[in-house]
């Protein structure tokens, strides 16, 4: 499946306070998320206070040590809406 993606506000102004090191990780790590946010490289997992929350199932994907992205999938569009440590996970 081809996905287009879309990153909250909320994400990009997390994305900003993350260290330049997890920023260029993060980057590199969206090459394999564009072409597949369900590679297994990723390790992408369901969370399931996320998808309490957003009414909807969320997902996470390993970028780094406990860094974070986490994202839900409507229809050809998946919606990034975070990214840090497991902190992400409380809501």
């Amino acid at each position: 499946m081809k996905y287009r993606f879309k990153a909250s506000r909320g994400f990009w102004k997390s994305f900003l306070k993350l260290s330049e090191q997890q920023q260029t990780s993060a980057k590199a790590t969206s090459k394999i998320f564009k072409a597949n946010p369900f590679d297994p490289r990723l390790r992408s997992h369901k969370i399931n206070s996320l998808s309490s929350y957003y009414g909807k199932t969320v997902y996470a994907v390993v970028i780094e040590g406990d860094l974070r992205a986490a994202f839900y999938v409507e229809g050809d569009v998946t919606f990034t809406v975070d990214i840090g440590s497991h902190a992400i996970y409380r809501v």
